[in-house]
C-alpha cells in the first residue's frame, strides 16, 4: 500500500508540473502545428503515468482523469480551442484544476441566488446518495440468495452513486479553493426520454462536453462538406461512440492489466449504431409522430441495461473489481482508524 500511495504521489507531481510546462509553452509557441507538436509528449506521458498505479480507486480515477479528460483537453489546447483556451489566458491556479479534473468554470458571487441553491442542492443529494450507497453495501451481504442479475443491477446504481459522490465531494473543495464549479457527472439518467437524451444530455456529461469538441464536432464539419447537412451527424455519432468504446478498453486495461476482450468497444458501437437508427427516424417522421416519454424512457434505459449486462460488465468485472474495490476500501478505513498504511492484499471482503 505504501509503494501505490508512493507512486500516486509522483505520478500527480509528474501531472502538475506537466501542466504548468502547457500553461507557459502558451505564451511562447501560438497555437497549431507547432504547440502541437510541444505538448504531444505530454499527451504520451500521460497515456504512460497510469501504469504505474495498480489499484482500482487511485489508477482507475487517475487513467479517467489524465489519460482521458486532460489529453484530449490539451489536444484542444494546442490548436487554440476547448476549456483550455481563454482570452485573456488562464491564470495558472484555474488552468491546473481544469486541465487535471473534469470541471467547468462558473463564477459565483455571495449574492448569486442561483449558486447557492445549487450548492444547497448538491449537499442534500451527496447525504441522499451516501445513505442508498450504504444501504446497497449491505445489501451485498445477501449477494448468495440473489439472481446474478439483479447483481449486476446493483452494480449500475454502485457506479452512478460512486461517481456521483466522488465528484460532488471534489466540486465542493475546487468550488472553495479556486471558485470554479465542476461540472455535474450526470443529470438524473434515470429521466431520460431516449438513447439521445441520455447519451448526449444526462449520462456522464463531462465525457459528453469533451468529446463533442474533440470527435463530433471535427467529424461533422468534415462530413457536411461530402454528404448531406441532414445526415452528416450520424458518421459523427458513430466515430464518437468508437472513440468512447477506445478509451473504455484502454481505462479496463489500466485497471485490471488484462488483454482487451473488444467487449467494451462492441457496447458502444452498437449504442452509437442504435442511436443513428434513432436519429434516422425522427428526421424521417419529422415531427409527424412521437412516443410518449413514459414508453420511449423506459425502453431506452431497459436497452442500456441489457447491453451493459450483455458487454459493459464483464469486461469491467473479469479482473476481480469488485473484490480489489472492496479491500482497498477497508484498507483506505484501517489508515483513518490506526493510521497504518496496509496492503489491500491482507483483507478480506466481507461482502463477497
Amino acid at each position: 500500500m505504501e509503494g501505490e500511495v508512493h507512486n500516486f504521489i509522483v505520478v500527480w507531481t509528474i501531472v502538475l508540473a506537466s501542466v504548468c510546462y502547457s500553461h507557459t509553452i502558451a505564451k511562447f509557441i501560438p497555437n497549431g502545428k507547432s504547440r502541437f507538436v510541444a505538448i504531444i509528449p505530454i499527451v504520451c506521458l500521460f497515456f504512460k503515468l497510469p501504469l504505474y498505479l495498480t489499484s482500482i480507486n487511485l489508477g482507475g480515477t487517475t487513467s479517467f482523469f489524465i489519460a482521458w479528460l486532460a489529453n484530449f483537453k490539451l489536444l484542444l489546447f494546442a490548436f487554440g480551442k476547448g476549456p483550455l483556451s481563454s482570452t485573456p489566458p488562464l491564470p495558472l491556479s484555474t488552468f491546473i484544476p481544469l486541465a487535471c479534473l473534469p470541471i467547468k468554470l462558473q463564477k459565483y458571487s455571495t449574492f448569486d441566488v442561483e449558486a447557492d441553491k445549487r450548492a444547497t442542492n448538491s449537499i442534500l443529494g451527496l447525504v441522499i446518495k451516501i445513505a442508498l450507497l450504504a444501504i446497497l453495501i449491505r445489501v451485498y451481504t445477501y449477494k448468495d440468495y440473489l439472481h446474478p442479475k439483479i447483481i449486476l443491477f446493483f452494480y449500475c446504481l454502485h457506479i452512478y452513486f460512486m461517481l456521483e459522490i466522488i465528484l460532488n465531494i471534489v466540486s465542493a473543495t475546487v468550488r472553495g479553493v479556486t471558485r470554479v464549479e465542476l461540472e455535474p457527472p450526470s443529470d438524473e439518467p434515470y429521466k431520460t426520454s431516449s438513447l439521445q437524451d441520455f447519451w448526449g444530455n444526462r449520462w456522464n456529461l463531462m465525457v459528453t462536453n469533451i468529446l463533442r469538441p474533440t470527435v463530433y464536432n471535427p467529424v461533422r464539419s468534415v462530413m457536411a462538406d461530402r454528404i448531406s447537412r441532414k445526415w452528416a451527424p450520424l458518421p459523427a455519432v458513430l466515430a464518437t461512440f468508437f472513440v468512447s468504446g477506445l478509451m473504455h478498453e484502454l481505462i479496463f486495461y489500466y485497471m485490471g492489466r488484462l488483454k482487451p476482450s473488444g467487449e467494451a468497444m462492441m457496447f458502444f458501437l452498437i449504442h452509437g449504431v442504435a442511436l443513428s437508427l434513432e436519429i434516422v427516424i425522427k428526421k424521417k417522421l419529422n415531427g409527424k409522430f412521437f412516443v410518449p416519454r413514459i414508453i420511449s424512457g423506459p425502453l431506452a434505459l431497459g436497452f442500456i441495461i441489457f447491453t451493459s449486462f450483455w458487454l459493459f460488465f464483464p469486461p469491467f468485472l473479469r479482473g476481480n473489481t469488485e473484490l480489489k474495490a472492496c479491500t482497498e476500501s477497508i484498507a483506505f478505513l484501517e489508515f483513518i482508524r490506526s493510521g497504518k498504511l496496509i496492503s489491500p492484499t491482507n483483507f478480506t471482503c466481507p461482502l463477497l
